[in-house]
């Protein structure tokens, strides 16, 4: 995935506050690497900020196939380090979707069972 393929399925906007385009490529690249580290198939991703007051508040939403949305939120009053919250806790999200995947998938049927459990055989002797 190449970073303009990715642009198109994350938007970054805000109803208040001119970003720029240096916080747009930083927000792009955080969630093409998040969403790479965990499952890597991202359908859409958006983020918007707003300010209120002096502080800022930002709403990260991925959706990756085949998974729910993931969606989170962080409130500071520099614009990146609320959506580094807000991004810290969508990881945490997939990180635990991801660890619920691979705990449900069911293990191998034709491996055989030893007829006998090797610590109470022990105590046979």
């Amino acid at each position: 995935m190449d970073l303009q393929t990715v642009s198109k399925a994350i938007t970054v906007h805000s109803s208040n506050i001119d970003l720029g385009n240096a916080f747009r490529e930083l927000a792009e690249r955080s969630i093409l690497r998040t969403t790479i580290k965990y499952f890597g198939r991202l359908t859409t991703a958006s983020v918007n900020v707003s300010r209120d007051g002096t502080l800022f508040h930002c709403a990260v939403e991925i959706q990756l196939a085949e998974l729910r949305m993931v969606s989170a939120e962080g409130q500071h009053e520099d614009c990146q380090v609320a959506f580094n919250e807000a991004l810290g806790e969508a990881e945490s999200q997939l990180r635990r979707a991801k660890r619920e995947l691979r705990e449900s998938t069911a293990s191998r049927t034709g491996k055989a069972m030893p007829p006998w459990d090797a610590s109470s055989s022990l105590s046979m002797m």
